[in-house]
């Protein structure tokens, strides 16, 4: 026992004490206890969990790699408390008042009185979760963030797989949910055309759009027949029932439709969650946004793809809703029985995966091409009645003109066609960037490459870019999707609970419509990177160019 002791301490760990302790007295056959008890502090707590941890139980094992970052985040919240408090006092120093305090650093002016009139022995807690609230919160991945940078010498290039957000991680948990993506609509109106109309619009598109959590269309409605055409046709089986125009088709990616879907490979209870929702939203960061052209950056590229300052757009951006989710947790369940079979050995449970060629690999592959369809779908119904919006508060469909620039996934696997090889290519939270020359690529955009959507967040800016030749070598013809997180949901609506962002955003020019102001909160601007820097990224590198800049006038979020 004194050598366990020995090499603990030489981990870092402080042992408290060894102990023999009797366990019953048997003059025959006594027994006897040792025990070797460690300091319960936080900072030997946090070693114990991260360098010894429990290699033998992978379930302790994971509690063990939560528990060392929930101490490392509570002593970090603790430490910015006191912090705080050392500010208050500088600013009471300099002369200000509780109140102003409180308005200067952003704290709680109960906070500012207690460390002004009451004097602190020390800091609780406060608004930071228990122990359970933090493992429901972090969901099936650990994510630290980076609190310093150091440049070293490096020649080689460097790989970063994580992005801070629950839903989309290198990883992916293992699947596809299938085919969320973004469709931009391009109209002949201006800024000024559409300004006098902006609030009735805003009230007319949330009126017709449905929005947030299980969201369900009342209005339209398909029978399990008709839906299961929809999964084997995608986009064009609403469109030759008069849910768009014949030439919407030839601006989706593949078309709308991915042909190898196979409805039979979907269950009875995916077809119950997705039959009514078809044409929705969704919650999360699903959303539409009505903008508007505020910078051009190459006039050609624009041109070509229907650009010009000033013009009205709306983008759109969900997926596949409840029909998909379900499909990914299906098939989560069928593989994790399988892995044994074909020696998979699973760490984590969403990390779930068959071989493509096995029979499993095969049928998820029909089901995921049957949940894309119905996305594709969804983005269709939806633009059907974003035209109805316009031309219900005024505008003709002559007077507005809204056509499908380009619709297309940032997040589905398809098979392509690269470095003379045919390959699965898995884009998780990435998109295509075909570069020009490409024959997906529609006709009227092939000499510059295809158009990439590129979303930011409610409060700043999204952009369209083109893709590259670039990114056919090096990215599998494929860029960013989307900014990014850089705040959890919890810690968005921790900094937003005394703001009204509604009314923030309003006097910027951007009006908000949402199901619950818990959706607003989460999605807070500050929540997200600034895209601008992520998009300077991707053209440094080469795998996309830009093209424009789109600003809000209207957001609608579940």
């Amino acid at each position: 026992m004194e050598e366990l002791a020995h090499l603990l301490e030489s981990l870092g760990l402080e042992v408290q004490s060894l102990r023999e302790e009797s366990d019953w007295e048997e003059p025959l056959d006594p027994s006897y206890r040792f025990k070797l008890i460690l300091r319960s502090t936080p900072d030997n707590l946090r070693r114990l969990y991260e360098h010894v941890g429990y290699a033998y139980a992978p379930q302790k094992a994971r509690l063990a790699q939560a528990a060392a970052l929930y101490l490392r985040l509570k002593m970090a919240h603790l430490q910015a408390r006191e912090a705080g408090a050392r500010d208050v006092l500088a600013l009471r120093k300099a002369g200000l008042g509780p109140k102003a305090i409180a308005a200067t650093l952003n704290l709680p002016r109960r906070f500012v009185e207690r460390t002004l009139y009451e004097g602190r022995g020390g800091f609780r807690t406060w608004g930071f979760p228990t122990f359970p609230e933090f493992l429901q919160q972090a969901g099936p991945m650990l994510f630290d963030r980076v609190v310093a940078v150091e440049v070293v010498p490096h020649g080689g290039r460097v790989y970063d797989l994580s992005m801070a957000h629950e839903g989309h991680n290198f990883v992916a948990e293992g699947f596809v949910v299938s085919n969320c993506g973004v469709r931009l609509l391009t109209s002949h109106l201006t800024l000024e055309e559409l300004l006098p109309k902006q609030r009735e619009l805003a009230d007319t598109l949330y009126r017709l759009i449905p929005s947030g959590v299980g969201s369900e269309r009342k209005d339209v409605r398909f029978s399990k027949r008709e839906l299961r055409e929809i999964l084997k046709e995608g986009a064009g089986w609403l469109i030759r029932r008069g849910f768009g125009y014949p030439e919407d088709l030839y601006f989706i990616e593949s078309e709308g439709r991915l042909p190898w879907a196979n409805p039979d490979k979907v269950s009875d209870r995916a077809f119950e969650r997705g039959a009514p929702q078809i044409g929705t939203l969704g919650s999360g960061n699903h959303f539409l946004e009505v903008q508007y052209v505020d910078e051009i950056y190459d006039g050609e590229v624009a041109e070509a793809f229907g650009l010009f300052p000033g013009q009205v757009t709306v983008l759109i951006h969900t997926g596949s809703r409840g029909l998909g989710h379900q499909v990914c947790q299906d098939y989560v369940e069928l593989f994790l029985k399988v892995a044994p079979r074909y020696g998979i050995e699973l760490v984590d449970k969403q990390l779930a995966a068959a071989p493509i060629r096995s029979p499993e690999g095969q049928d998820y592959l029909q089901a995921m091409a049957a949940a894309a369809n119905f996305a594709f779908a969804n983005r269709q119904l939806i633009a059907h009645f974003v035209r109805e919006a316009f031309e219900a508060v005024g505008y003709t469909p002559r007077n507005h003109g809204l056509r499908v620039l380009y619709d297309l996934a940032h997040n589905n696997a398809k098979f392509e066609e690269h470095g003379g090889k045919r390959v699965l290519v898995h884009r998780k939270g990435a998109t295509r960037a075909f570069g020009p020359g490409h024959p997906e690529i529609p006709p009227e955009y092939r000499r510059v490459g295809q158009p990439v959507l590129v979303p930011g967040d409610m409060g700043r800016y999204s952009y369209v870019l083109s893709g590259t030749e670039k990114a056919m070598g090096v990215s599998f013809g494929s860029s960013c999707h989307g900014a990014g997180r850089k705040m959890s949901r919890h810690q968005a609506k921790r900094v937003a609970r005394e703001r009204n962002l509604v009314k923030e955003l309003a006097e910027r020019g951007i009006l908000v419509r949402a199901a619950t102001r818990a959706t607003v909160d989460e999605e807070m601007p500050e929540a997200y990177k600034d895209v601008s820097v992520v998009v300077e990224a991707v053209q440094g590198a080469g795998i996309g160019k830009k093209v424009a800049r789109l600003r809000p006038l209207i957001v609608v979020k579940g």
